[in-house]
């Protein structure tokens, strides 16, 4: 014959039910992890410069011509005010994946002959990236952030 339910059993019950749940949501959000690092290893570093990075937005947000941003199926483009070349400029990129630090562009460029920097197609992979354009000219940094999507 069967015991009778008491508020001891519904107890039990409750927390082994929670203790189910608990377990499964850890094995579930644990195994739909991705990669995720660090942007940089040495971080904090990084952070006590970072006023030189807010200097260099305010710099670039302050042109009265600004680098231009286009995005096709060939890749990305940023064209410059003809102002700007390669022999009194210096140029860099960082595009940056946050999912995965190997996807990451990190280059130095020149300007081509239509006065912009091109990053090609086949070093993207679908996906959210941070295009960080940096550039030096006249002794003084600049800084444009683009959000994209490949």
């Amino acid at each position: 014959m069967l015991k009778k339910f008491t508020w001891g059993h519904g107890v039990a019950l409750a927390l082994g039910l929670f203790i189910i749940f608990i377990l499964s949501m850890i094995f579930y959000f644990t195994s739909t992890w991705k990669n995720s690092e660090l942007i940089t290893d040495d971080y904090y570093e990084a952070e006590l410069a970072y006023q030189d990075v807010i200097d260099a937005k305010s710099l670039a947000n302050g042109l009265p011509e600004k680098p231009q941003y286009s995005q096709d199926k060939m890749g990305i483009r940023i064209t410059f005010p003809q102002e700007y070349n390669n022999l009194n400029t210096q140029f860099s990129i960082d595009l940056h994946r946050a999912e995965d630090q190997k996807l990451d562009v990190i280059k130095e460029m020149d300007l081509d002959g239509r006065n912009s920097l091109f990053i090609p197609a086949a070093v993207l992979a679908k996906g959210n990236y941070v295009l960080r354009v940096h550039w030096t000219r006249a002794e003084k940094n600049y800084q444009l952030d683009y959000d994209l999507v490949w």
